[in-house]
């Protein structure tokens, strides 16, 4: 596996330094084009500005590249997860995710188990993020976690670990910046160019317009055509380079996830949903770069598969039931050789293929989850959601949880179902000495850091819930929280919590 490994960098690097000698290309093209232009605005050219501008523009896309190049290998997972929205989670928000990323990841043997985020979008997909194995992340989104049951999620999961550890994860943060980058600087000379039409004619037939003597030496015709069909062709061929390599990278973590899961139907069954889910829904609002890093990317269904970033999903579903109860990585080349109807041969598997051979499936876990099982996913996750953004719950003896958002400065709420009232849930002061007279919670400064006053909140069961600080701010409490007290994130305000139970269920 090590020479698989070995083998997906110099492909990685090779590609990268490719495309950014097309993004230095493109910015050679727009400087010859900005330096006819200004030649032919002179009085008195000297002839060579389109060679300086050219020189200037490929120099300036150069540091560009270096500047991109460094961002994304730094903060490219941040910068593509704060795009997403997405929130870092615990084993305590999501038990079920937390211990099948761990188990997957000492199935793949990877050296850390990556971070976990949550997007809250009911469109269902996941990807991964990072710069080495060590400092990766996968992301779920909240509609994945209430489609699939535990193989098809066990697939998924297996399918992202196996970007991370045949090394994608890099070249795809990198490729997904450089590649937008491209198609922005060319959308946005070719729509200032819109605006100067006749500047490109004018310069193109080297006449007309005040250049005078100097408008004969503007740069050549057909030259200049080159120059405009080179900023025209730069975003395709840039996306052309990274089509090249990242269909066959979604085989090889697809044959990944069946070895590590030993348990190819999880994945099929899982991206079957995923799927029906998107052709049964509108396109979601994803920038391009984030949907080319998806198990399925949900923005390109009507795109051909020449031009997808994918291979068509049904036919990696259909690789995947062709393993004939097998999942080891020969098998999956076996029914990939199958279904292509060619000896194609996926390079990065040779060495752990001829190491390991065929392997034979495992049966799926635990059975069918019933409809109940669905409900309950949906319920966790919908708590999960509303705790990541802060909500206030407000439970009522009917079994309606009414949930406030973080803005609802409420002091009572009813319950829509019964018209029970309740009091929100809230920090209060600790009752006076016996010599002093307890102050109105109404005549306390809002913002007051509690020097002369304690807090404390009685807890209401061992379970998650939340109440407010006195300055608004929402606090969560989960079931495994280990202290007598907390802290409020947004004043500091220390308050002590009563009734704690002495023991938490788990989780």
């Amino acid at each position: 596996m090590w020479e698989a490994i070995r083998a997906n960098r110099r492909r990685s690097i090779l590609l990268i330094a490719l495309m950014g000698l097309v993004l230095i290309t493109l910015g050679a093209a727009i400087g010859l084009y900005a330096g006819t232009e200004f030649s032919r605005l002179q009085f008195r050219p000297s002839g060579d500005e389109p060679l300086q501008g050219g020189l200037l523009g490929g120099a300036a896309a150069g540091l560009l590249w270096l500047v991109l190049w460094l961002v994304a290998v730094y903060q490219g997972d941040q910068v593509l997860l704060r795009s997403a929205h997405a929130r870092e989670i615990r084993k305590v928000d999501h038990p079920r995710l937390w211990n099948i990323v761990e188990e997957m990841t000492i199935a793949a043997g990877l050296p850390n188990m990556p971070r976990i985020y949550l997007i809250a979008d009911t469109n269902p997909n996941a990807f991964a993020v990072g710069r080495t194995p060590e400092k990766a992340a996968v992301a779920v989104t909240s509609g994945l976690l209430r489609l699939l049951d535990r193989d098809e999620l066990q697939g998924v999961i297996a399918h992202e670990l196996g970007h991370i550890r045949n090394f994608d994860i890099r070249f795809m943060t990198i490729a997904a910046v450089l590649v937008a980058s491209v198609e922005i600087i060319s959308r946005g000379f070719l729509h200032g160019g819109a605006r100067s039409g006749r500047a490109l004619s004018a310069s193109g037939s080297g006449g007309g317009g005040g250049g005078g003597k100097g408008s004969g030496k503007g740069f050549p015709a057909p030259l200049l055509a080159i120059v405009v069909v080179l900023i025209v062709l730069s975003p395709i061929l840039v996306r052309l380079l990274y089509l090249a390599t990242s269909r066959w990278r979604e085989y090889l973590a697809d044959a990944s996830a069946a070895r590590f899961t030993r348990y190819p139907e999880g994945l099929a069954s899982a991206l079957e949903k995923i799927t029906a889910w998107h052709s049964q829904s509108v396109p979601p609002d994803t920038s391009e770069a984030l949907a080319a890093l998806c198990i399925v990317n949900p923005v390109e269904r009507l795109l051909s598969s020449l031009y997808s970033t994918h291979p068509p999903t049904e036919k990696r579903i259909k690789i995947l039931r062709s393993m004939g109860g097998r999942a080891g990585y020969v098998d999956y080349e076996a029914a990939l050789q199958k279904i292509e109807s060619a000896n194609i041969r996926l390079a990065a598997l040779d060495a752990a293929a001829h190491a390991e051979g065929s392997i034979a499936a495992r049966t799926a876990s635990g059975g069918v989850e019933g409809v109940e099982s669905d409900i309950d996913r949906a319920r966790q996750v919908g708590d999960l959601v509303d705790r990541l953004a802060n909500y206030v719950v407000v439970p009522c003896t009917c079994g309606m949880r009414i949930k406030l958002p973080p803005e609802a400065k409420l002091d009572r709420v009813e319950c829509p179902r019964c018209g029970l009232w309740h009091q929100v849930p809230a920090a209060e002061p600790d009752p006076a000495p016996d010599n002093a007279a307890a102050p109105e919670p109404a005549a306390l400064p809002l913002i007051a850091q509690g020097e002369n006053t304690s807090w404390h909140y009685e807890r209401r069961d061992a379970g998650w819930e939340s109440f407010r600080c006195v300055c608004g701010q929402t606090i969560q409490l989960g079931p495994e929280y280990p202290l007598d007290y907390t802290v409020c994130a947004n004043c500091n305000r220390r308050i002590d919590l009563k009734n704690r139970p002495a023991t938490a269920p788990a989780a």
